[in-house]
């Protein structure tokens, strides 16, 4: 190999190495955005539990519990899973538990898909929903990241005898 091709590999490696390192950094954004997003619909319906019962009673359609269990469980989901998400406290297992609940909420308000689940899925229907899973996913697979509180206890935990 000559000299040019191995000075090219090098700086690909040495640039792959730095991008790298951007790792934790995506993974915090990534459970910020989506831990925004969740707080900010928690706020919504604690600030109108009349609306809120409203919606879930007449409008979303959440399979398996009444309207009023939805709605009280959906509020408060919303205002203390994001805190989970965002410090990076069981982080897998949040992202996994907000994931479900995504699914849950576009499958249980069908005015998000107009055209059809299918139709709205691959096409532009609730992009919102689709991104937020997108970043929950990379949380599933890569974990919250070293920048959380799951990484800070596995290093103290690691510390620690016996």
């Amino acid at each position: 190999m000559n000299t040019m091709m191995k000075r090219g590999f090098a700086i690909h490696d040495d640039f792959a190495a730095a991008l790298t390192r951007l790792g934790p950094l995506a993974l915090l954004l990534f459970r910020a955005w989506v831990a925004l997003a969740f707080w900010r619909a928690g706020v919504v319906k604690i600030e109108d539990p009349y609306g809120t019962q409203y919606l879930f009673n007449n409008e979303y359609h959440v399979p398996l519990l009444s309207g009023d269990v939805a709605a009280f469980l959906g509020t408060w989901i919303e205002l203390i899973t994001p805190w989970l998400l965002v410090v990076g406290l069981a982080g897998r297992l949040t992202a996994l538990f907000l994931f479900v609940y995504n699914i849950i909420a576009v499958i249980s308000y069908p005015d998000l898909w107009p055209h059809g689940f299918w139709t709205g899925l691959i096409g532009d229907g609730f992009n919102d929903h689709k991104v937020w899973a997108m970043m929950l996913l990379a949380v599933i697979a890569w974990g919250p990241g070293t920048l959380s509180l799951d990484a800070l206890l596995g290093r103290l935990r690691r510390r620690s005898p016996g």
